[in-house]
């Protein structure tokens, strides 16, 4: 599904949900550290040192993040981090964001971009230390659902090529991104969008450099933990700690699983935990 107005209107009518219920939101505040005591969050450590305290935390932060940074200085997230380095972990992916100063009404919202080999290509992104000569992409053109999404007269689009994630290939992106950025916006003016480099107006690159950077995303892992089946549904990281009791967690490496719709999925079933929880309590 697609949100009217992109991911950033599915956000901004989550603050506003958030605000009129009496909550507050502060930005560029970055959590340290998770505090605990006698087994139960006691409250979190700002950036700036700055200790508040909770009677409860939830943590969309990536779930090894969680663990293995932001509990540092207590035994469970010592042990789930270790235990989470075991697993194995989603590829990441290699994202371009553009516009271009025309219309294209001929590109569907959702296409996908198979390249000349599918099986061969996903084992290599999952086992070789190296980025493949060829890929296969998913092309994401809002505007044909949304025509809001762009100026009068020109259209957006985002590309992604699934990669491997850094422990995969530790691949130097600053170095490679740029050129293989060039590599796939030529494959696409050659097969899908005609005069792509004459209308280019503006793009942007998200790398997994990114992801592990400004996401905190475990080796940079897109989809945080491989869904296996294993690793799927009640296996993946519980919605609630099963060993700390006010500790909850919300995102892509909890139930259900990665994608917006899963995402938001768990943040609804965490809320009815916690709802749940703090209504027993208080009985």
């Amino acid at each position: 599904w697609f949100p009217r107005g992109g991911t950033g209107a599915l956000i901004r009518g989550l603050v506003r949900l958030l605000e009129d219920l009496g909550g507050t939101i502060r930005l560029n505040a970055p959590v340290q550290k998770i505090t605990t005591k006698d087994g139960r969050v006691t409250g979190v450590i700002h950036h700036d040192g700055a200790l508040e305290a909770f009677d409860t935390v939830a943590s969309n932060a990536d779930v090894m993040h969680t663990y293995r940074e932001l509990l540092v200085d207590d035994p469970r997230g010592k042990k789930v981090g270790k235990a989470l380095e075991k697993k194995r972990w989603s590829p990441s992916l290699f994202v371009i964001y553009f516009g271009l100063k025309a219309e294209h009404p001929e590109i569907r919202h959702h296409t996908i971009c198979f390249g000349p080999r599918f099986r061969e290509l996903i084992g290599e992104i999952y086992n070789k230390d190296a980025l493949a000569d060829d890929f296969s992409l998913y092309l994401h053109s809002p505007c044909a659902t949304d025509p809001g999404m762009a100026p009068p007269g020109c259209t957006s689009f985002y590309v992604l090529s699934v990669v491997p994630n850094m422990e995969t290939a530790p691949i130097d992106w600053a170095k490679e991104g740029p050129g293989y950025r060039d590599k796939i916006l030529n494959y696409l003016e050659e097969r899908y969008i005609p005069n792509l480099s004459r209308d280019l107006v503006t793009s942007r690159i998200f790398t997994p450099d990114d992801f592990t950077t400004e996401l905190n995303a475990w080796n940079g892992a897109a989809f945080s933990l491989e869904p296996l089946l294993t690793q799927s549904a009640f296996f993946r990281t519980h919605n609630r700690d099963d060993v700390i009791p006010n500790l909850y967690f919300v995102g892509a490496g909890t139930h259900p699983g990665a994608g917006i719709p899963g995402v938001v999925g768990s943040a609804k079933a965490t809320a009815g935990l916690m709802i749940d929880d703090f209504q027993t309590r208080a009985a």
